[in-house]
């Protein structure tokens, strides 16, 4: 199945994205409409990826692009993956960096490490 992607366009998307990440992992993914390797990123993304993945379109948001580097610690990069777990990213990568199996794999191993915490 394929990801499903959802578009960040507000402060709110943004903050509601990192107050998920308390309960469940979230994906951004920060996409430039004007880069080759973006797009083809983004395609690998949807195709191999069985989870929401949130987009921010970089031209159009920079402002949450930065909040985002901001939050992280990362600095800004397109295109550039991260997983979050806690409002923190527990994995980010960039550009051809970004594998979608090592994605999958964080996500599997953060909801496993949130449901045992919750059994705690």
């Amino acid at each position: 199945m394929p990801a499903m992607i959802k578009y960040i366009e507000t402060s709110d998307d943004l903050d509601a994205v990192f107050g998920e990440s308390f309960s469940r992992p979230s994906i951004v993914l920060k996409h430039s409409r004007t880069c080759g390797i973006s797009a083809h990123i983004l395609n690998q993304v949807v195709d191999g990826l069985d989870h929401q993945v949130n987009v921010i379109v970089v031209q159009t948001h920079r402002d949450l692009s930065n909040s985002v580097a901001d939050r992280t610690g990362h600095r800004h990069h397109s295109p550039q993956l991260f997983v979050l777990s806690n409002g923190i990213a527990v994995y980010h990568a960039t550009h051809y960096g970004i594998d979608c199996a090592a994605v999958s794999a964080k996500m599997f191993d953060t909801v496993a490490d949130i449901a045992g915490e919750a059994a705690i």
